[in-house]
């Protein structure tokens, strides 16, 4: 299998959507994962930016809503009412839908100030609504774990098998599949079977590495130059199915999320930034290895670290 990469627009998060395209055509990237806030405000009828999206001749991967979950994300603002961010959502699925994406990317949000119960029966109800929007609109809604070290703030699941029963719960559209994100996942003890189980609900891929020790949130790096044992985790993904895009998602603080890393590769060129990103891809595909179960100890092991 040849593989299809792409890059995440918010690894490059000081460049413009015409600069991404720009960026990421000219270093022979398959695929863009198009972030809502570079396409201006809400309303707006994207034309231009369709325009050039088509002729920049790259895919659409992993779109994410400029409001990307049910509950509030305390960290990112928005409001606080779920009706109200559902209503933002449903709008991004229309907006983004016109691209084509492989999935919408989709955070359940934080239970934090809730009762755990009701929190997630917000969830469920939520995402009922919008698999209908997403149906609707012809596209699927890519619901993501946030990873459990740190992850209340963001998430109420943090594991591959919680995110399939949360899906089941909500009725089981075949609208709502599941965002894979290295970050997220790559420590989750009971990925290798949750993933030959449900391989078939994965709805989008993002990739990048773990710094050790991390720095916090915003502090990944390039695939090769962490501890996520990341070929593994690309063999395992294939052998679960996905023949979709590989899509680098860098989050890398400069200062713009309150950590400034000396090395941050926000502060790279868009063009050096996508020329180093498709390498590292390509790399860690080329070197990937054994199945997640061919090592009994392996999970134990990723929740010791």
């Amino acid at each position: 299998m040849t593989p299809r990469l792409s890059i995440s627009a918010i690894s490059t998060f000081h460049a413009s959507f015409a600069e991404d395209l720009a960026a990421y055509a000219g270093a022979g990237l398959d695929g863009i994962g198009i972030w809502e806030f570079k396409l201006g405000e809400a309303g707006a009828d994207d034309r231009e930016e369709r325009e050039a999206f088509e002729r920049s001749g790259l895919r659409s991967a992993s779109a994410v809503p400029a409001l990307p979950s049910i509950l509030p994300l305390p960290l990112l603002g928005g409001p606080t009412d779920p009706g109200e961010r559902l209503a933002a959502l449903g709008a991004s699925i229309r907006r983004l839908a016109a691209f084509a994406p492989e999935g919408i990317v989709c955070l359940t949000g934080s239970a934090l100030g809730r009762e755990p119960a009701a929190a997630r029966a917000t969830v469920v109800e939520g995402l009922k609504r919008l698999a209908g929007e997403a149906e609707d609109a012809g596209v699927r809604l890519a619901l993501e774990p946030y990873q459990r070290d740190g992850g209340e703030g963001w998430s109420i699941i943090h594991s591959f098998d919680v995110a399939l029963e949360l899906i089941d719960e909500a009725g089981g559209s075949e609208a709502l599949g599941i965002q894979f994100d290295v970050w997220h996942l790559w420590n989750d003890p009971g990925l290798g079977g949750a993933l030959a189980a449900g391989g078939a609900r994965l709805a989008g891929v993002h990739v990048c590495d773990v710094r050790s020790p991390t720095r916090g949130w915003a502090d990944r790096v390039l695939p090769g130059a962490g501890i996520a044992e990341l070929p593994r985790l690309l063999r395992a993904l294939e052998a679960a199915g996905w023949r979709g895009l590989l899509d680098l998602e860098l989050f890398s603080d400069d200062g713009s999320f309150g950590a400034s890393y000396p090395d941050s590769l926000w502060r790279l060129e868009p063009g050096e930034l996508a020329d180093r990103g498709r390498a590292a891809l390509l790399a860690a595909w080329e070197s990937r290895g054994a199945d997640l179960n061919d090592h009994a100890a392996t999970d134990e092991e990723r929740t010791e670290r």
